[in-house]
């Protein structure tokens, strides 16, 4: 046998135009056409002012990109392969002239065994790629297929029938560059035995003192592997803790059982350790390993628990046998240029998730499937991963082709993703079962004759409820498969009493107020959210002219590309705020909004969780941005948090508590005032056990920030675990009797502890008088570690007290409520001496 050895082909690329006859140098592969054009200022950066426009030619033409592979050293029994595991798009390779691929999937890796290809006299092989224009490509396949319904939302709809990523098209967050090239790995393998793949099946006691593990790989070689062994070794913290040695199959196949005895289990974030054990599987010959192939594994269950209840149906996820609220965000590409995104940004973005006390990442169906490196940071980092398939928002074809290509990119992706302990469902689209509403598409849940379904105007219904879930099935059994995303047993997708929900009646729709958003909630409410500016320092990143720095600017309504954006925020805007029109002001108060949103959503949905467990989890739409931008994201292109972060967070912790009034119409009364207000008091609890708490209620005037009635103070508090303790179910607010506009402030202690706060204010802020405020930071004495200590005081109840993002710079809490009598500390890590203190501002301030 010939020891694997693999060759990474990043370097000595060159890239030209087609039609033009200048090569050009690659800085490094993996790449796309805009950034390689980026390196060599053949176009501004389409990220700045307008220059998306300057870029559209772009993607209407066809690019090459080639190099030069040295002659391979090919031992005796060896074969060489180049893999391919990213080709955006339609992509024709040639290896010294003679095609040796077509792909026109970008989701799919490619092996192609290039052996007799390589044995000729020459010392250097040239390798040419040809990148055919996607979107001309799109448009001829649509021309092709006239009888189909190219029905969608967002792109164009020729977008449909070419397996590329939907969000290159353009959406409504997010520009329209279509990129081509090579945009993952491409390397040379040479080898005469190779582990193809290493997978497990997990069997957990119920008292979670064994687990039975059994651990396939599949080998494949040049040779016959009649005697050969495998070697399956099994670690924890870098010690071998099992080995088992089994003779591999004719086929390739080989398998082996491993049984531990009190293992340690991987949890989510919050709930436990994220415990991995590297499996491992080597060939050898004559105790030479040959090829080595290791995965961390992590041990757990995993269930989605769907029963008949008071509310419908239930659908939330039981890990490990605990019920798990999943509040978290939905995930879409971090970046236009895919290949920019490196590890550590990876890492970055699911640290800031953890750091948020965020269980769950929704990867959106109109994006990719994300790289490994994504999915390593979830498993080690404790974030459960919800993976749509990459459908989005459309009528998808399914024409004998793209069955076979949809079917292969499914097997291709689960087999490349099954090991990781993160990933707990899988899901068949985004929202294509709303636009089969919609559209007014055929659709009969009743109806499972299979084939029958590929003769009505809705094909895809195929794709989601017989290709995908059998691939989950045969490859990733351990994981549910969920037919759609909303989804629930084939009814409405707007219905709340079952499946998952996305809930755009606030910002789209019937553009409810976001106070009653908690109200209009489902089993699981898995898209939702509110737009916000982005900090000044991103506004400023993209907009070239200090002149067009105003809310209202061409430039930066052009990088807000949601449909009707103007006149949705300034809705909210006018409805709840003084409005503003310098930018800094105007970039804050879209933040409140959107933190008010998100506050008002989460504290409902979480409470909701401990009856009966209505609300199975909240992902808000998005955590990220593919660019600098306007958009729904909580944390910017940056990785700068929004003040809905931080609301979010505070939601979301072990132990919070909330106060809220009922909601006033104001809007409907004719901005009368309530005579009297009823409100609810109750703490919530993600912690196994149940614990005793203090939880104390203040009524605290806005003009003075005296207490215009006497406190309430429950002790001993016995906190319901994993779920809801009531505390005041029927209380009132006599308006007659004060008169004076008052905050509601709740704080809750666990063992002496205090662990949460919350403040409840008047609505609308715009009615209220929230200057002089007596507000006062002051630094404490810095700690060991570098750390700045701000003591935070004030006179008067201060709503949303937001301190400027920096790079490098961590802020421990933001968007802070501070009531009289109520210091709180905020710690900065990462000034440096002589760094300028952070700027600060909050609701009613210059």
């Amino acid at each position: 046998m010939a020891l694997f050895h693999t060759q990474s082909l990043h370097s000595n690329w060159e890239f030209k135009q087609a039609d033009d006859s200048e090569w050009l140098s690659v800085p490094s592969i993996p790449s796309v056409v805009h950034q390689d054009l980026l390196s060599h200022k053949k176009i501004p950066d389409p990220f700045i002012g307008l220059n998306e426009l300057q870029a559209e030619w772009i993607g209407e033409k066809t690019w090459v990109y080639r190099t030069s592979i040295p002659k391979p050293t090919l031992p005796a029994g060896a074969s060489a392969f180049l893999v391919f595991d990213g080709l955006d798009t339609f992509a024709t390779v040639y290896l010294d002239g003679k095609v040796i691929l077509e792909s026109d999937n970008m989701f799919l890796s490619h092996r192609v065994d290039v052996t007799s290809h390589l044995q000729n006299d020459s010392q250097n092989h040239t390798l040419e790629i040809h990148f055919d224009s996607a979107l001309l490509r799109a448009r001829e396949i649509q021309k092709n297929y006239p009888n189909h319904k190219w029905v969608g939302f967002n792109g164009e709809t020729a977008r449909l029938g070419v397996r590329k990523s939907q969000y290159h098209w353009g959406w409504d967050w997010g520009p329209v560059l279509m990129t081509a090239g090579i945009w993952r790995d491409v390397r040379l393998e040479v080898y005469s035995t190779r582990i193809a793949d290493l997978w497990t099946e997990l069997e957990l006691s119920h008292d979670h003192q064994h687990a039975r593990i059994q651990a396939f790989a599949k080998v494949e070689s040049t040779q016959k592997l009649t005697g050969q062994n495998a070697t399956f070794s099994l670690a924890l913290a870098g010690t071998e803790i099992r080995q088992e040695t089994a003779t591999i199959n004719q086929d390739g196949s080989v398998a082996v059982k491993f049984k531990v005895d009190k293992p340690k289990l991987w949890w989510p974030n919050g709930y436990g350790e994220q415990t991995l054990y590297q499996l491992s599987v080597k060939v050898a010959e004559n105790d030479t390993s040959v090829h080595q192939l290791s995965k961390n594994i992590g041990i757990r269950t995993a269930e989605v628990i769907q029963n008949p209840d008071k509310h419908g149906k239930s659908f939330f996820f039981r890990i490990n046998g605990v019920d798990i609220f999943c509040g978290g965000s939905c995930w879409i590409p971090a970046d236009n240029f895919l290949p920019r995104i490196n590890a550590e940004r990876y890492r970055n973005w699911i640290k800031l998730m953890v750091a948020g006390n965020q269980v769950m990442v929704r990867v959106w169906g109109g994006g990719i499937y994300e790289d490994n490196a994504f999915y390593d940071a979830c498993d080690e980092l404790g974030v459960m991963v919800w993976q749509d398939f990459m459908f989005g928002c459309g009528n998808y074809p399914a024409w004998p082709a793209m069955l076979e290509s949809v079917k292969q990119e499914a097997i291709d992706n689960v087999t490349r993703l099954r090991h990781h302990p993160s990933i707990v469902l899988y899901a068949g689209n985004n929202e294509d079962y709303q636009v089969q509403e919609q559209s007014g598409l055929t659709y009969n849940y009743e109806d499972k004759n299979r084939e029958h379904w590929l003769k009505t105007d809705f094909p895809a219904r195929y794709i989601y409820e017989h290709i995908l879930p059998s691939i989950v099935r045969d490859y990733s059994p351990s994981v549910f498969y969920h037919p759609g995303s909303p989804w629930g047993d084939g009814k409405i997708t707007s219905d709340p009493t079952v499946g998952d929900l996305h809930q755009w009646n606030v910002w789209h729709g019937t553009q409810e107020k976001y106070q009653i958003f908690g109200t209009i909630g489902g089993r699981f409410n898995s898209e939702f959210g509110m737009e916000a500016f982005p900090h000044l320092e991103t506004i400023e990143h993209f907009v070239e002219d200090k002149k067009d720095l105003f809310p209202q600017s061409h430039v930066i309504d052009f990088h807000n590309k949601a449909d009707g954006h103007e006149r949705r925020l300034a809705t909210y805007l006018v409805e709840n705020l003084r409005t503003a029109t310098d930018l800094e002001t105007y970039i804050y108060l879209t933040q409140v909004v959107q933190e008010e949103t998100m506050m008002f959503g989460y504290r409902s949905w979480r409470r909701q969780w401990g009856d009966e467990r209505h609300c199975g989890g909240a992902l808000l739409w998005q955590l990220d941005d593919c660019w600098p931008t306007i958009s729904w994201a909580i944390v910017d292109y940056f990785l700068r948090p929004k003040p809905a972060y931080y609301a979010m967070a505070r939601i979301l912790a072990p132990v919070a508590v909330g106060v809220q009034r009922e909601h006033h119409d104001w809007s409907i009364s004719h901005a009368r005032p309530a005579k009297t207000s009823k409100y609810e008091l109750w703490a919530v609890s993600s912690l196994r056990e149940e614990a005793t708490a203090l939880v104390e209620l203040r009524f605290i005037s806005v003009d003075t920030g005296t207490e215009v009635r006497d406190r309430i103070v429950h002790e001993n508090v016995r906190l319901v675990p994993n779920g809801t303790t009531n505390v005041i179910l029927d209380g009132v607010i006599d308006h007659t009797a004060y008169r004076e506009p008052h905050v509601l402030a709740a704080r809750i202690w666990v063992d002496g502890q205090l662990v949460a706060r919350d403040v409840d204010w008047p609505q609308p802020f715009k009615y209220l008088d929230l200057s002089d405020r007596g507000l006062v930071i002051s630094e404490q004495d810095a700690s060991a570690a570098g750390e700045q200590r701000l003591l935070i005081t004030a006179r008067k109840p201060v709503k949303c007290l937001v301190f400027e993002e920096r790079e490098g710079v961590t802020i421990s809490d933001s968007a802070v409520d501070i009531v009289p009598g109520d210091d709180q500390v905020v710690t900065i890590s990462g000034l440096k001496p002589g760094d300028k203190p952070l700027r600060y501002k909050f609701l009613g301030s210059d």
